[in-house]
This record gives C-alpha cells, structure tokens and sequence, in this order.
C-alpha cells in the first residue's frame, strides 16, 4: 500500500484539486448548497481562510490559507468529505468502499500544492477562476456562479 508524505507546514497556503469518484456526474454543483454548509460547518469547528475556490460539476479546485500553528488541511477535507457524502443518498458501492466504511462519493486522495511564492499564488487563484472556461462551462470567468471570483471582483486578494 502507498504511502504518502504530505508537508506539514503551519500557516501555509495551500491549492488543491478534490475529485469525486464518477468523473461524469454533476453532483457537486446540483448539490453546492449541501457542500456549501459541509465547508461552513467545518470552518466553524477548524478554521481556514479560502483565497479562491471555484466548484466545477465533478471536481473542484480551491486555495486555503491555515491559521498560524495549524497544519492540518488532510483532518479538514476528511470532514468536509464526510459531512457532504452523510447528506447524500446512498450510491453503489464497491467492496473496497464498503470495508473502508466510505460513501463511495469522493476520490479517495486529493492533489495538493504548497504555494512558494505570491506570482505562484496569484498563478493558482487565476487557475481557479479560468477553469470553467477551461472546461468549456462557459466563456468567461464570471460567468460561472460557483466561484469566489464573485466574491473578489475578479481581483486577485
């Protein structure tokens, strides 16, 4: 089994990919209300700051910033995954799910990126706001309703 080395680096900003297990579904947005409250209820208990987050159909991709001391963004997005799957009506799943106790809604691992830099920072918050587009969503950033770039002006924080 692998085993993987995650940084544990207090204070950092952070960029990630999260996935759901069926590439094709459009879960995440016909849900964003539920995910919405899974990430309000989890910063409640664990706080973190969200410099950008964009919620595409199957995946979504989002920059955090973990409060000084703090390092632990692997307990957040378990939380967060699990809050949002106990809301959700029960999905098939494989033998493998079901020995782990899980939904079977989420890709098991996420992709995760330490920012270096503020031009790396500013790199990754663009990357969050373009991805519609990239994905042929829509044509323009602002055009997608489940992205902080309303929330920032389409300026970088």
């Amino acid at each position: 089994m692998s085993r993987y080395q995650r940084p544990k680096i207090p204070g950092a900003m952070v960029f990630f990919t999260v996935a759901l297990a069926d590439r094709r579904s459009d879960l995440l947005v016909r849900e964003v209300g539920m995910l919405r409250q899974a990430v309000r209820a989890t910063r409640a208990e664990r706080p973190f700051a969200i410099d950008a987050w964009v919620v595409l159909p199957d995946h979504m991709h989002c920059v955090w910033t973990l409060p000084e001391g703090d390092a632990d963004f692997s307990v957040r997005w378990s939380i967060i995954k699990a809050r949002f799957s106990r809301a959700m009506p029960p999905v098939e799943r494989r033998r493998s799910h079901e020995a782990r106790r899980e939904h079977g809604i989420w890709q098991r691992r996420f992709w995760e990126h330490h920012i270096r830099d503020e031009a790396d920072y500013r790199a990754h918050v663009r990357y969050c706001w373009i991805n519609p587009v990239k994905h042929g969503l829509v044509e323009r950033p602002e055009d997608w309703p489940y992205s902080s770039y309303h929330r920032d002006g389409g300026v970088i924080p």
